[in-house]
């Protein structure tokens, strides 16, 4: 199909956005790689007056180390994620779930931040994002807030993000000599998760001193498997503490029923790939 007729923004700076979102109001749509909304557009599942492009923000593009953490801006390409030293070295975990992200034509042209505002509940890194801690950096009328992922994540395909707001940056705190993994089941090769989890644990003397966990689309937005990190740490690395943890990994979840996968099918998924990914991970 041919998307309704809408008009095209393309600022230069993050404060021109924002004058086009407010001047354009609900009505309008931000485009980063647009790799998710042109084919909503296509679909004419969503008809925007105006449509804001990004792709001109050069100064949202790259990864900078910022002491304890990164800072990741929000029109960095996957392709640059996957890649960048600096994520393979000290967010193992992010780089190996960007590595999951569709094909590589996708991850070329779709961004990092387009990704996490698109919310999709399937998607592969909002998940790596919560278990992360990471912190999203947002422009608007009022100035710069900052909002952690645990409170960024509001509903299916929703954010905190207000329709003049622009997601600018991701802080991500540096897990540096954390193993990591992320273990996806798909259908087929390059397709959204059916379910998904993203794990990373810090091993110190044969023991889980920290543990992060959380799944994809085991509800409306990511959820963090607090039973599971609970039941990891203080415990040896061993298969026994990873197997007995990774059966509390449905706990507080709620996976919905499709043509895909049953709830009840969603919460068996949860616990095997959440001992398969923390096995991957520990070595165990």
């Amino acid at each position: 199909m041919i998307p309704a007729e809408f008009e095209y923004v393309a600022p230069s700076s993050v404060e021109e956005a924002v004058r086009a979102l407010t001047e354009a109001g609900e009505d309008a749509k931000v485009m980063a790689g647009g790799q998710s909304l042109i084919p909503v557009l296509r679909m004419r599942l969503a008809a925007p007056n105006v449509v804001v492009d990004l792709s001109n923000l050069s100064e949202l593009t790259g990864v900078r180390d910022d002491g304890d953490s990164l800072l990741i801006g929000a029109m960095t390409t996957h392709y640059e994620v996957q890649r960048d030293h600096l994520v393979r070295d000290h967010a193992r975990l992010l780089a190996l779930a960007t590595d999951e992200v569709a094909d590589p034509q996708v991850r070329h042209r779709g961004t990092f931040g387009g990704a996490l505002a698109h919310a999709d509940p399937a998607g592969d890194l909002p998940a790596p994002a919560l278990a992360m801690d990471a912190t999203m950096i947002i422009i608007g009328p009022g100035g710069r807030r900052e909002v952690p992922a645990a409170e960024f994540f509001v509903d299916y395909f929703t954010t905190v993000l207000e329709p003049n707001e622009v997601l600018v940056d991701i802080r991500v705190p540096k897990l540096t000599g954390w193993s990591a993994h992320y273990e996806k089941f798909n259908r087929v090769a390059q397709a959204w998760s059916i379910v998904a989890v993203a794990a990373a644990v810090r091993v110190a003397d044969g023991a889980i001193a920290e543990a992060r966990v959380a799944l994809t689309n085991m509800g409306p937005t990511p959820v963090r498997a607090h039973g599971v990190e609970e039941a990891l740490v203080g415990r040896p690395a061993t298969a026994e503490s990873i197997t007995a943890a990774a059966a509390r990994a449905a706990e507080g979840t709620n996976p919905t029923t499709d043509g895909n996968a049953d709830a009840e099918f969603r919460s068996h998924l949860a616990r095997v790939l959440t001992g398969r990914a923390l096995t991957a991970a520990v070595g165990a």
